[in-house]
């Protein structure tokens, strides 16, 4: 996998596992440079992978996407007895659509072949919801058996609601905040715009917005933040500690996903909902299929890309507190009895049943 400035070891052992990084030159952001760095990450992975087989050994790739070309490593494998699975992280073809402004059917056709030459190398398909489990099995053509919906589940572990700490509000009334990666698909000029139409068209200055969470967009956008004059109102913390995330969030007032709609975000599940649900914050977010699946009676859902409607239905959460205790318990109840880690990786075991012994059946609960 690839370093990050929060994992920049090269080779650690963690709980008895392995992991072997390779640096990312750079991060994608026009057509060329996406297909330098899918390349790139492919050439980097199939070196470690031979230093891997040597030095530790193994049955079983497991490649998650992007990029989808991890089939080819796959197949190379296969032909000495090793098993491919492809866990399903991404719908490319959609994801580069909502990424980019300039469409490019050619590239967008060659995500497509990608994508489906992957799902036939692979053995086993894991998918992270319903709606990707129907695209491996339509777009894919995968027997729907050798299909896993594995969520990724937030871990209880890590993941620990506490007291809340009133000085991180910083004086002000209410705290709303936003945990994630900063992309460019990821909807944070919109929650900008929701913010400078909360504070100035609809005159609350007694909100602090909390972005936390790094990415290769988040300089623009907090540039951004400057210019439309919301320094007072808007923070940016960047990539911070599990211990201060989870201050945060059991902190906040309200807790927002500003994903647009995008075919990508509609069938995506996104990991800060469960999150937020985790500490039994009340999210407002754009109206998404599998945001609804998730969040279900935890989140008001807001007509897609409307900042103005967004910004009031965060005024109307923060002036109703039973509300707001109501629908955080509803969703922290569904986490902890349904969406967690414990629960979701049942299914992981059963694809790796499925993988070792052909023949083996698993009658799943759809979540």
């Amino acid at each position: 996998c690839p370093k990050s400035e929060e994992y920049p070891r090269g080779h650690e052992v963690i709980d008895d596992i392995a992991i072997y990084r390779y640096k990312i030159p750079l991060n994608a952001e026009g057509v060329l440079s996406y297909f330098v760095e899918f390349a790139y990450a492919w050439v980097a992975t199939a070196l470690l992978s031979v230093r891997v087989l040597f030095r530790e050994g193994f049955d079983v790739i497991q490649a998650c996407n992007p990029p989808d070309t991890f089939f080819l490593l796959g197949a190379l494998y296969k032909l000495v007895g090793k098993k491919f699975v492809f866990d399903h992280h991404d719908l490319s073809p959609e994801m580069f659509l909502a990424k980019y402004e300039k469409k490019n059917k050619l590239l967008y056709k060659a995500l497509l072949l990608l994508e489906k030459l992957t799902m036939r190398t692979a053995r086993i398909v894991i998918a992270t919801n319903e709606s990707y489990k129907k695209m491996a099995i339509m777009r894919g053509k995968k027997n729907p058996d050798d299909v896993f919906v594995v969520r990724t589940g937030p871990d209880l572990k890590r993941l620990t609601p506490r007291a809340p700490q009133p000085a991180l509000k910083q004086g002000f009334k209410h705290l709303v905040c936003y945990l994630g990666e900063m992309c460019p698909q990821d909807g944070i000029e919109y929650l900008l715009q929701s913010a400078y139409y909360l504070t100035h068209s609809l005159g609350r200055q007694d909100v602090l917005f909390v972005l936390m969470g790094g990415g290769p967009a988040m300089p623009r956008f907090k540039q951004m933040s400057e210019e439309m004059g919301l320094q007072e109102n808007v923070k940016f913390t960047g990539r911070i500690s599990d211990d201060l995330v989870c201050d945060y969030l059991s902190t906040a007032d309200v807790c927002v996903d500003p994903d647009p709609y995008s075919e990508w975000a509609d069938h995506s599940t996104m990991n800060k909902v469960l999150e937020y649900m985790t500490f039994a914050r009340p999210i407002v977010t754009f109206d998404l299929q599998e945001t609804r699946n998730s969040a279900q009676q935890a989140a008001v859902y807001v007509k897609p890309n409307d900042i103005e409607i967004f910004a009031r239905e965060i005024v109307t959460l923060l002036d109703d507190p039973e509300r707001r205790r109501a629908m955080g318990a509803f969703g922290q109840r569904r986490i902890r009895n349904e969406l967690a880690w414990n629960h979701t990786r049942q299914n992981l075991v059963a694809a790796y049943d499925r993988l070792f012994r052909p023949g083996y059946k698993y009658q799943y609960k759809e979540v």
